[in-house]
């Protein structure tokens, strides 16, 4: 099959026009500069579109190169703006399966995270851990410290390869491992990761599982918030954020809550068995339903697919370029996200405050249980009812933040002159950033005076309708104001919250054992108010001046 090609006369597409329909503001920093120079070199190339005009029908057979400039490439578009291959295009029914199967993929993830924790009193009495040693919370919270390093090898792999792709080798991942043997302690042969958690033997075998599970589990996180940007317009994006949200969220509070009644009525084995046998039925659904959405992969392989179809070299998207190889990208994208923590205020202020969201929550999830066994004399699996309160605050935090976040976002958007701006998603948090202090305040003093168990329930679900709302605020804001560097963006704040995740639960024991519940969440109260409420008020007066001196931001209307 052949197609015309266009005529010597040009057709392009502006600049701006690449920016907002074929990269759909999600794709990694770094590439995304010499990408639009790329589209920016489409002024004087030519676009392909499904259509033939009467130009077109009088031009020469595809292979024939007479009226082809020698320089010039032919650039692959979408068919018009209502493309049907563009993500953005395809129905809703279709966009939302694709949103709540990747939101399940971050989902799964962050239980498997903390899942253990009821169980770590059991785990450390099987492995010889001292009880309450920093090695026994560090067996929880090291599967987060992957978080830090997964997004920077498997954003840089889904820019070479798709988004599709990557989620499923990394779930896969997650499952499993080819194994050798390990002095008759595992069978052999091809074992999954979480698995091997339920079967390790020494305190090393349960950290080293336990951390490639977390890599595994770490690309949702940095690739899901880049798919709802792949399928939602600015406009929509907002409630789909906050399903995505929510997973991460939900995640660690739903696995205490179910791992604490199988720690109680079966083994600590089986916490980890019962996630392995969840991914893989998750893993079964995401074959299913899961497609491409990544546009400059979708465009590469329309470009592909018209060379094989033409035999024409000079196909190509205006994402693709010649001289482009994989280690300049992975090297690319272990530095950019790291360059944006370093320069940008922006997303360095915004990690900063989200990595003391992340931290207060595993430190939570650490201590939880502990705090109602003995405050509240409560048996594992009731102490464990409690995070109930996590995730139903969370629950309401992330989507009435959503709701409240879309009508503001359209009401200023129209006193605007239908003209967006991405501190259009602050006021929200100007309110919502409160209620962390105060729940937190409320939740140490009361369960330090052992006041009934539900006033302290009530302060843990304030708190997390504030970290509910105010993740969803600013990963919304930070996906707004760098469009075409989001991925990039959002890894770098993934990676720093990591490590508050990963070390908030290595001093939970001794920081509350020297200042009490009170005192200790009181300390947290306060960094959250220092960090926390004066942000969004700085950055709704001096944002447009911030993103106006950075060469990383970039609006999408």
């Amino acid at each position: 099959m052949s197609i015309p090609l266009p005529s010597q006369s040009p057709v392009h597409k502006p600049e701006a026009e690449y920016s907002a329909s074929e990269y759909n503001g999600s794709t990694r920093a770094g590439s995304a500069q010499s990408d639009i120079e790329k589209a920016e070199h489409s002024e004087r190339s030519s676009t392909i579109s499904g259509r033939t005009s009467p130009q077109e029908k009088a031009t020469p057979p595809s292979g024939s190169t007479a009226d082809l400039n020698a320089e010039e490439d032919i650039i692959v578009g979408w068919d018009g703006p209502k493309d049907p291959q563009n993500p953005r295009n395809w129905s809703n029914k279709h966009r939302w399966i694709v949103t709540f199967v990747v939101s399940f993929f971050t989902f799964i993830s962050p239980v498997g995270s903390s899942i253990s924790s009821p169980a770590l009193p059991q785990i450390s009495a099987d492995l010889n851990i001292p009880p309450g040693s920093v090695l026994e919370n560090m067996s929880l919270s090291i599967f987060v410290l992957a978080y830090a390093l997964g997004p920077l090898i498997w954003g840089p792999l889904s820019e070479l390869y798709g988004r599709q792709i990557i989620l499923q080798i990394s779930n896969i991942w997650f499952l499993s491992m080819p194994t050798t043997s390990y002095q008759n302690s595992f069978p052999d042969g091809h074992l999954v990761f979480n698995t091997l958690c339920g079967v390790s033997k020494t305190p090393t075998q349960m950290l080293v599982f336990r951390f490639f599970a977390g890599f595994g589990g770490a690309a949702p996180q940095s690739l899901g918030g880049g798919v709802v940007g792949d399928l939602w317009s600015p406009e929509e994006r907002a409630l789909a954020m906050s399903i995505y949200s929510l997973a991460p969220l939900v995640g660690p509070s739903t696995g205490p809550l179910v791992g604490g009644w199988i720690a109680e009525r079966s083994n600590w084995q089986w916490v980890f068995w019962s996630v392995s046998i969840a991914d893989a039925v998750l893993q079964i659904v995401g074959f299913i339903f899961i497609r491409e959405t990544y546009a400059p992969e979708l465009l590469k392989r329309k470009a592909r697919k018209l060379r094989k179809e033409t035999g024409n070299p000079r196909i190509r998207s205006a994402f693709e370029r010649p001289d482009r190889h994989w280690t300049a990208v992975m090297a690319r994208g272990l530095i950019t996200p790291l360059v944006f923590l370093a320069t940008e205020p922006i997303v360095q202020v915004f990690a900063l405050y989200m990595a003391v969201l992340y931290g207060v929550l595993y430190l939570s999830l650490t201590t939880f249980v502990k705090v109602f066994k003995e405050q509240y004399g409560e048996s594992t699996g009731i102490a464990g009812i409690h995070y109930l309160a996590i995730a139903l605050g969370s629950t309401v935090g992330g989507q009435a933040g959503a709701r409240i976040l879309n009508y503001v976002y359209r009401r200023l958007k129209e006193k605007n002159g239908g003209v967006g701006t991405p501190e259009m998603r602050l006021p929200l948090l100007m309110v919502s950033s409160m209620t962390l202090p105060i729940g937190l305040l409320i939740y140490g003093w009361t369960a330090n005076a052992r006041v009934f168990w539900f006033v302290p329930d009530l302060g843990v679900f304030i708190y997390s309708v504030g970290i509910g709302g105010n993740w969803t605020c600013m990963q919304t804001y930070i996906v707004d104001n760098y469009a075409l560097h989001a991925a990039s963006a959002i890894a770098g704040v993934v990676s720093f919250r990591a490590f508050a995740g990963f070390g908030f639960p290595l001093f939970a024991d001794k920081m509350y054992s020297k200042l009490g519940y009170g005192w200790g969440n009181s300390v947290l109260a306060l960094i959250c108010l220092v960090i926390g409420c004066p942000s969004p008020f700085f950055f709704y007066k001096y944002g447009p001046k911030l993103r106006s001196w950075s060469r990383a931001a970039s609006v999408e209307q």
